[in-house]
């Protein structure tokens, strides 16, 4: 199964603050938007959503479509079809898109440990 790029999203108190502690760490600013309360930030190939409180908890997020530039990849599985594949396995998703549709789309499930995972696709 082909998730795309990967990324931890946060979610955290103050986005400012946490993009100073992060830039300790050698992160830097790649993408998102500090007025809108999300940042993503990038070291190496190491992405690091910060998201101002809008997500429920911690989320292992995938991104079908995209590499880990945000650049779009030439092959890649479909939101849908990972839902359709996820489905048959007997896997509980929290969230469902519609599977006739096409286009950006999410799902979202917990691991064993509750843990959440988003499998985002923005094209």
């Amino acid at each position: 199964m082909k998730l795309g790029a990967f990324s931890v999203s946060l979610n955290v108190k103050d986005v400012a603050v946490s993009r100073d502690f992060y830039a300790h760490l050698g992160f830097e600013e790649f993408g998102g938007n500090l007025e809108h309360g999300y940042l993503i930030l990038k070291n190496g190939e190491t992405l690091l959503g910060l998201f101002g409180g809008f997500i429920e908890q911690n989320t292992l997020t995938f991104n079908p479509g995209w590499d880990a530039n945000a650049q779009e990849v030439a092959e890649f599985d479909d939101v849908r079809e990972i839902q359709k594949r996820l489905k048959a396995a007997g896997i509980a998703l929290r969230d469902e898109c519609d599977e006739d549709g096409s286009g950006p789309a999410h799902i979202s499930l917990l691991d064993p440990d509750g843990n959440a995972i988003l499998i985002d696709q923005h094209r």
